[in-house]
């Protein structure tokens, strides 16, 4: 390792920033595991019954060359049908699935205005690409309005994208796509919604929040597969035209290796899942509400509503101290430090799933109280 590397780590070791692997351990409160599907019984039983059956486990190239598994087809055509959308396309993960849309789609002369807490992936795919980028204050509307209207002011004249995620994954609020979408077509935009922390979990049939635009013009979804959906990789929905257009330009898309041809016959076999099983959607709104009530009870903060629950605590040492206490009470709870949340912010990052029940979510709340008033701030 060279010196600027050694140096570099210490100095975020020093200000208590510097990151390691961490092996699972104690009752899951942090994974997106929402629904429990990743271990389930279920999806084990369609891997074994997609292998009989002959489906390869590596796809031996990329789509454009002979990677192009019926695997994949057949899941982007039943995606689409389940989501309401013209064409989809599967990626190997959301990352790579963002920075493909967003390096690619925005042309030269476009601007991209995006939500201040937009997701790393949308940022570098930005970066990457060749629009004008403007930022907006978190879930206000007015701010990418105001922000469009500067662009266009200052002479812009190509197409504004309005990027935000529909339930942001740091402090578990909803985006107003309703306004959203109403000023993406008063300017003759696109609206970008990633639905990775609603997919499977929110709204007809775990459609997400965006439900009701798939399908429009106007309109681009992003579904992850490996949080609530338990397995892994990204479906990206779009109108037939843009999504030929990926295939064409997206160079993380042509001159990726293909995902796994099992992994997308387990993505389809998960999608059936929740469309056909609303039971363990049911029972994780049971658990959020639950858990609402007990941290409101036991540590005076307010629920958010969802199913990412933040313990804004301030100082990175604070959130690193309280998530270590509560690991080694047996739960995992982790901290989430900048530059992954703004400036003064650190938190834990509560994930609620069915992996832990409500006794479990009971006395990890009590313990937390019990952590947070021997810990200063």
């Amino acid at each position: 390792m060279s010196d600027s590397h050694e140096r570099a780590l210490k100095a975020l070791e020093r200000r208590g920033r510097l990151r390691a692997l961490q092996p699972r351990s104690g009752i899951d409160f942090s994974s997106n595991d929402y629904l429990g599907l990743a271990a389930s019984p279920e999806l084990a039983e369609a891997v074994a019954a997609a292998l009989d059956r002959g489906v390869a486990i590596g796809a031996g190239g990329s789509r454009l060359l002979r990677g192009n598994d019926p695997e994949h087809e057949v899941l982007e055509a039943e995606a689409a049908a389940f989501f309401g959308a013209e064409g989809c396309l599967y990626f190997g993960g959301g990352f790579l699935a963002n920075y493909a849309l967003f390096s690619t789609l925005p042309a030269r002369g476009d601007l991209v205005v995006h939500d201040a807490l937009i997701h790393a992936s949308v940022i570098d795919g930005m970066r990457a690409g060749k629009a004008a980028i403007a930022s907006a204050a978190h879930n206000d509307a007015e701010s990418f309005e105001t922000a469009i209207r500067q662009w266009r002011a200052a002479g812009g004249t190509g197409r504004p994208w309005i990027a935000v995620e529909s339930l942001y994954s740091m402090d578990g609020d909803q985006a107003p796509l309703t306004d959203l979408v109403a000023i993406a077509r008063r300017h003759d935009g696109v609206l970008v919604v990633d639905e990775a922390h609603a997919t499977g979990v929110l709204g007809p049939d775990g459609r997400g929040l965006a439900h009701a635009l798939e399908g429009s013009s106007d309109v681009i979804s992003l579904h992850t597969c490996g949080k609530a959906l338990g397995v892994s990789g990204a479906l990206l929905l779009a109108p037939r035209a843009m999504r030929d257009f990926l295939v064409n330009r997206a160079r993380p898309f042509i001159y990726a290796t293909a995902p796994s041809p099992l992994m997308a016959a387990a993505v389809r076999a998960a999608l059936g899942l929740v469309r056909t099983g609303p039971g363990r959607r049911q029972r994780l709104a049971k658990l959020v509400a639950f858990a609402g009530r007990e941290l409101e009870r036991s540590c005076g903060i307010a629920p958010s509503g969802s199913h990412i629950q933040p313990v804004v605590l301030g100082a990175d040492e604070r959130a690193v101290s309280v998530a270590k206490a509560l690991v080694a009470e047996g739960f995992d709870v982790r901290a989430v430090r900048p530059p992954t949340v703004p400036e003064g912010t650190a938190r834990l990052r509560i994930s609620l799933t069915l992996n832990a029940g409500e006794d479990a979510t009971a006395r990890m709340l009590d313990t937390l109280a019990t952590i947070l008033a021997r810990v200063p701030a």
